[in-house]
């Protein structure tokens, strides 16, 4: 017996707003905060667009990062998965090929 059926959306109970985990609020919280701060601090330079953008940079990098996307959670699991792929756990694969001739000599040493 023991056929349990598990919806894909199981894990969305345990997420802030059904997205979010609190390390993504706490991240997005940050960048909104120094944002905020560095507003306060450089309002006088707002007139320059260049100066608005970079204060803007904070809050804009961390939203990136929490945005939800499809087939993994958001972008800083998936930049996560990525670097543990490539940088963590590469283990090489040996192919010989479908049609390599497999000689019981060669084996012999």
């Amino acid at each position: 017996m023991n056929n349990y059926l598990i919806p894909a959306n199981a894990n969305r109970g345990r997420l802030i707003l059904g997205y979010f985990r609190p390390v993504d609020l706490v991240i997005f919280l940050v960048g909104l905060s120094i944002t905020l701060v560095l507003l306060l601090i450089f309002q006088d330079y707002m007139d320059n667009t260049v100066v608005a953008v970079l204060l803007l940079m904070p809050v804009l990098i961390s939203l990136l990062l929490v945005l939800p996307i499809p087939y993994q959670h958001n972008v800083l699991v998936l930049l996560g998965a990525i670097y543990n792929f490539y940088f963590v756990n590469r283990q090489r694969y040996v192919w010989k090929g479908w049609c390599a001739k497999y000689d019981e000599n060669t084996n012999k040493k």
